[in-house]
């Protein structure tokens, strides 16, 4: 069968097309159709002839099997050091064959490929870091993945994903109204216990415009009012604009390159529109690569730079912290022991560390690091889009207990996670694993120390 109905090599680009994928009850009829999936092998090497530069063909080559990237990722360690979970191993076996083969490839293979690029790799990178050579396993199966993505061999929720962003330039059937009215409704709900709050809209020339995750506008809309609340006691000229307020990708985690591309291009025709002086990107780590380290080239920018100067979140509560526009209550720090988890796209991939102990030293008085941390930290086990992806979910549980582990080690009950991806993977670790853990994004935690100026507190009655 050339295409199926649901399964097929289109992206998803309609309303229709989305709402036959989410009848569909966990893929059953998206992955039946999936093993009757033709591969185009024309198309397939044409790809690889057109877009495998030498950097990857040169990792691919001079690979010397020395297993020195066995230890360095948490599936291997998870699995009893299976040798097929050694990163050199899965990626040889997938992308090499694929590439000695000349696009040649049977269905079962591709269904390997795939249960090996979404179900054995997270796209952590953390494998770079022990190559003798600098072979990125993690860059090589994101390029990967997009070769799958353009067969139709792509996990179930992460077409779905694909065609939200396609859609709605968000990875949830979020819409610019949906996304205002949500703004103007926590401002409401908070402006009684904040005086004077505001969630300015399409303000511009504001000093930051703040992008957002789709999962708090629908989910957790707390967090938004959290944000609003600190940039008011911070005294922050900011904004969020109504449309490219969405800066996650999961067409990233799809391979969906395309949709990359749409996706990305939205926030940055929102910077151009309102004209900041800098972007300040919430607590999520796949979101601040995908639109700071990997966005400014899909978008076709030749500077591999963001319109304006863009911060993590934790890079602007650090700054806050440090010029004092945000002061800690002594009396109110975090007195237990407490550890964090570095996520991989923002420590890792973006070298932010610094920032993330700095905010530690001033709101914790017995922080305990994780063993590894910083850039060498595990990753949480739910990155690259495995949290949401139900065909691999007992693979992504077993890859849990390294993180569990970690944890245990540092004595600490409580784990900060600037990181949607990492705040859901503990949360679930939690459940699967009862070690007696809580887990908390920034925001709540310094809206229970920060210090409220006078003239920001509302009136006695």
């Amino acid at each position: 069968m050339p295409e199926g109905t649901l399964c097929n090599k289109t992206p998803v680009t309609t309303v229709e097309q989305l709402q036959s994928l989410l009848s569909d009850k966990s893929g059953k009829q998206y992955y039946e159709e999936m093993r009757q999936l033709d591969i185009d092998s024309s198309a397939l090497w044409a790809a690889i002839q057109k877009s495998l530069k030498s950097r990857l063909r040169t990792w691919l080559e001079i690979c010397a099997h020395c297993g020195m990237c066995a230890d360095s990722c948490f599936f291997y360690l998870a699995n009893g050091r299976d040798p097929k979970q050694v990163p050199s191993y899965k990626i040889q076996s997938t992308l090499g064959q694929i590439v000695k083969r000349k696009g040649r490839v049977d269905n079962a293979f591709m269904h390997y490929c795939m249960d090996t690029a979404w179900g054995k790799c997270t796209c952590c990178n953390r494998c770079a870091l022990y190559c003798p050579f600098g072979i990125d396993m993690g860059v090589m199966f994101s390029y990967l993945r997009g070769l799958l993505f353009s067969q139709g061999f792509v996990p179930w929720e992460l077409k779905i994903g694909s065609g939200m962003h396609r859609i709605y330039r968000a990875q949830m059937d979020v819409s610019s109204e949906d996304w205002v009215e949500t703004c103007g409704w926590m401002c409401d709900e908070y402006q009684e216990e904040w005086p004077g709050l505001e969630f300015p809209i399409d303000k511009p020339d504001a000093d930051l415009i703040y992008t957002v995750n789709a999962r708090e506008v629908k989910h957790y809309p707390e967090d938004l009012a959290d944000a609003a609340v600190l940039f008011h006691l911070a005294g922050e000229n900011w904004t969020v604009p109504s449309e490219g307020w969405e800066e996650t990708s999961l067409a990233m985690f799809a391979g969906d390159w395309a949709g990359c591309k749409q996706q990305v291009e939205s926030v940055y025709a929102a910077i151009e529109r309102l004209k900041p002086k800098r972007m300040v990107v919430t607590e999520c780590g796949h979101a601040y690569r995908a639109t700071v380290i990997e966005g400014p080239y899909w978008a076709g920018r030749k500077n591999g730079q963001t319109p304006v100067e863009t911060l993590h979140y934790v890079e602007w509560v650090a700054e806050a912290l440090r010029t004092g526009k945000l002061k800690i209550d002594p009396s109110k720090k975090i007195k237990e022991p407490v550890t964090y988890q570095d996520s991989c796209n923002y420590i890792r991939n973006a070298g932010l560390r610094s920032c993330a102990r700095e905010i530690m030293s001033y709101i914790a008085e017995d922080f305990r690091e994780m063993k590894p941390c910083g850039e060498h930290n595990f990753c949480c086990g739910g990155g690259g889009g495995m949290n949401g992806i139900g065909r691999y979910r007992e693979e992504r549980n077993v890859g849990l207990q390294v993180k569990r582990d970690q944890i245990l080690a540092t004595g600490a009950k409580l784990v900060v996670t600037p990181c949607h991806n990492c705040w859901d993977a503990i949360r679930d670790l939690e459940e699967i694993y009862h070690i007696g853990i809580r887990w908390s994004f920034l925001k709540p935690l310094l809206l229970k120390m920060v210090i409220v100026p006078e003239h920001l507190k509302p009136e006695e009655e």
